[in-house]
């Protein structure tokens, strides 16, 4: 069964890892997003624990005649993770995958042209990195993000997210320090079911963002009094 948390967007759900990750001492914090729903919770994390917000940027790759199913991932640097069922798929061959890696790498360095000119990739080595996106169903995006992360040399990762299948949580743990995750429910289909708004984010969105929140704000500035978290600019109402 579902708890009663349920998300009303992207940014509510950074700010309750926000709260989450008040007793978790991290020293001078790097949040990576993963463009782009991950971007609006980043953001709000990034405020929150006064961080540096950057992208770590990953692509699903998309099964044939089912683009929802994630057969695994492609990061920046063109690795993949596939996901353990792509191998008993009978219409899936190494051409198919590359033929998709090829696609994926293409969206990623559009992507790399419209939000770097804007911030450019923080150094990652020797820092302490939070990695999140808005929720993980197959993990493969994650993962093939945290691979990317990790060879660039942090010191420590912490993988923080509102809401993920429970199954895949653990398949996380080996390629991070600690994994922080709001909700693990057994009844999973899609990420945006534990939204009540889930719209897509567009490229204008993560530029703003991360033009707003991609230099550190005071640290550990947290809203103690607040009722209501404050709204990221450009925020839907």
């Amino acid at each position: 069964m579902m708890s009663e948390r349920i998300f009303a967007d992207r940014e509510e759900a950074g700010w309750r890892l926000v709260e989450r990750l008040r007793g978790v001492a991290i020293e001078k914090p790097l949040v990576l997003a993963i463009p782009r729903g991950g971007i609006e919770v980043g953001a709000a994390l990034a405020k929150g624990l006064g961080a540096e917000l950057d992208i770590v940027l990953a692509r699903k790759l998309r099964a044939p005649h089912q683009p929802e199913l994630a057969l695994g991932a492609v990061a920046e640097g063109g690795e993949i993770h596939l996901n353990h069922f792509a191998a008993a798929m009978t219409d899936v061959g190494e051409a198919t995958i590359e033929a998709e890696r090829r696609r994926q790498l293409a969206e990623i360095e559009r992507q790399r042209s419209v939000y770097r000119p804007v911030r450019a990739q923080v150094p990652i080595h020797g820092r302490h990195v939070i990695v999140t996106d808005d929720g993980i169903a197959t993990g493969a995006t994650m993962i093939a993000a945290l691979r990317a992360v990790r060879a660039a040399g942090p010191a420590t990762i912490t993988v923080a997210l509102p809401v993920a299948a429970p199954e895949r949580i653990a398949a996380l743990r080996p390629l991070c320090d600690r994994v922080v995750c709001l909700e693990e429910p057994d009844s999973f289909w899609a990420v945006g079911q534990f939204y009540r708004q889930f719209p897509q984010v567009e490229d204008q969105r993560v530029v703003s963002l991360l033009r707003d929140y991609g230099e550190p704000a005071t640290k550990w500035l947290h809203p103690e009094t607040q009722r209501q978290a404050p709204v990221l600019p450009g925020a839907r109402g």
